[in-house]
């Protein structure tokens, strides 16, 4: 009897071990083949600094399609991979059908799909959205990506993959103290206010923006020079006027200081008005005066127009029916509909992106790290200026033995040390801290200074994402906040764009063409089977116990 009370003992005494150790040593192991639920270090930093109660509520529960119940369980098991971490961190899944104006009013869009069930279509509405709540701040998380150009299935895989993404940038955003600051620059003929609204008001959400015009370099260049260098990134969208010598060594300090930079640069002017009012346009070059600094970056913007047979559509009057305008949208080659590179995180998984009169860049040999983001497709032709443009030409048929011109690079990041285009020249003002090489550093230059212009509606700004006419969506909007982003991430964050899973999608039409033999293989195939060995079974007992 007292070894039977020592055994039970010594059980006793092991399991506590076992279990104060199992406690201490607490492991989860992501058995996956790409361990989609291993969070990355970027993540893990900023979930281990939270110090107080962080609430998610998360808004996709109640009925909805089955594809997207994938994506409410995938969100579970990431949030739970979370919690894991931290125990601050504390989430819900909430239905949404009792308060939806309440989430419309704060942002959050419903995403209307069409479900496909045994071959039928229907509407469903549904809330792909988040809400994380800490200390006294607020912040909407977007659970399925703006993805226009994707099928269902492929907008799931891109919103699981964004998952870690979605999440690790909100608690950035939300657990930073200060904001760095975008001068938006003026005074050069850059784009009025209107024109980057669209952009902007994407922008103010994560940046604190200010306008900066370099004027004050006629009567006192030091003073603009410190001013600008209190800012994280310089964006220049389509300067039509020249710049001075003070004007260019400003901004040749200012990224030799460690400034960023994103240029969108128009080297021609091309008046549209003038092509839709009279029907054609003069295009010449335009003089900026930012060659020499622009080479000294080791890049060069040319002058030669790009027409690109893979382009967007423009509206165009072809007749009358009664006293209407009859309009069809016809592919305008001066306009080309440019991919981006498809593994890097400013451009993975974006539409399409639009760009009007666009020239094309050359890329100089040197130390710099010249990365293309926007390259046409190989169906291209360049015209050079001064020329005219008809817009009568679009009637015509193209000859595709002239558009032989290749891919032309229209968009490229740089990063590297850049080095001063003043460093064996003579200063146009004197500075205290000259720097001719020292930081490592990086920009983004464009070869079109419409990428980032939005259109006017009825006296508003119109969604940079979308044509006002054709309705068609493009990438414009989300390239340059992804640029953005790329430039002023210091941590690595936006590199968890370009994460890739691999999920497994059901084929709904070869489901619902084989229904019936599946139906078949996994209910009367198996009772079948059981009912025939039941009575062999029954058979043989019969012949052996007779």
């Amino acid at each position: 009897m007292n070894k039977k009370i020592q055994h039970i003992c010594i059980v006793f005494i092991v399991l506590l071990l076992v279990n104060f150790v199992g406690d201490k040593l607490y492991k989860r192991i992501d058995i996956t083949q790409d361990k989609r639920y291993t969070l990355s270090s970027v993540t893990t930093n900023l979930v281990d600094s939270l110090a107080t109660p962080l609430l998610i509520s998360v808004y996709l529960e109640g009925d909805f399609p089955s594809e997207f119940k994938r994506l409410q369980i995938e969100t579970r098991q990431f949030l739970e991979e979370l919690k894991a971490r931290n125990g601050y961190i504390h989430f819900r899944f909430v239905n949404p059908d009792n308060f939806r104006e309440q989430l419309i009013k704060k942002g959050m869009i419903p995403s209307q799909l069409t479900v496909e069930e045994e071959g039928k279509l229907s509407e469903a509405i549904i809330f792909p959205w988040a809400e994380i709540s800490y200390k006294n701040k607020k912040e909407i998380v977007s659970l399925l990506p703006n993805t226009t150009f994707k099928t269902q299935e492929e907008q799931l895989q891109n919103a699981i993959e964004k998952l870690e993404y979605s999440f690790a940038s909100s608690f950035d955003l939300i657990t930073k103290k200060t904001k760095k600051k975008i001068a938006v620059l003026a005074g050069n003929g850059e784009l009025d206010d209107i024109y980057l609204y669209s952009i902007l008001t994407r922008l103010k959400s994560k940046y604190r923006l200010a306008k900066f015009t370099l004027d004050s370099t006629k009567n006192n260049p030091q003073k603009t020079l410190k001013e600008l260098t209190e800012y994280d990134l310089a964006f220049i969208a389509k300067p039509t006027e020249r710049f001075t010598e003070n004007e260019k060594f400003v901004l040749d300090q200012y990224i030799n200081k460690g400034g960023r930079s994103i240029w969108m640069i128009d080297t021609n002017i091309a008046d549209t008005d003038s092509l839709y009012n009279e029907g054609k346009m003069l295009a010449f070059p335009r003089d900026l005066n930012l060659t020499d600094l622009l080479f000294s970056y080791q890049v060069r913007i040319n002058n030669k127009l790009v027409q690109d047979l893979y382009s967007a559509k423009i509206p165009l009057a072809t007749g009358n029916t009664g006293n209407q305008t009859q309009f069809q949208h016809l592919n305008w080659f001066f306009h080309p509909l440019v991919n981006g590179h498809p593994n890097h995180p400013i451009t993975k998984n974006i539409a399409p992106v639009r760009f009007q009169f666009t020239t094309q860049i050359d890329v100089l040999k040197g130390g710099i790290k010249k990365t293309p983001l926007l390259i046409s497709s190989e169906l291209t032709k360049k015209i050079g200026t001064p020329n005219f443009i008809e817009l009568q030409s679009i009637a015509k048929e193209p000859q595709q033995q002239e558009y032989n011109g290749g891919a032309q690079l229209l968009a490229v990041l740089l990063e590297g040390t850049f080095s001063s285009a003043y460093k064996n020249r003579v200063k146009p003002f004197n500075t205290d801290n000259f720097i001719s090489d020292k930081h490592s550093n990086k920009m983004i230059v464009i070869a079109d200074g419409d990428i980032g212009k939005n259109q006017i509606l009825k006296g508003k700004p119109y969604d940079l994402s979308k044509d006002k006419w054709t309705g068609a969506h493009y990438g414009n909007k989300e390239f340059i906040f992804n640029a953005v982003d790329y430039l002023l991430d210091d941590i690595g964050l936006i590199n968890l764009r370009s994460k890739t899973l691999q999920i497994n999608l059901l084929d709904k039409q070869k489901a619902y063409s084989e229904k019936r033999f599946w139906q078949f293989l996994n209910i009367i195939l198996p009772i079948a089977i059981f009912i025939i060995l039941g009575g062999f079974y029954t058979y043989w007992r019969k012949k052996q116990y007779s």
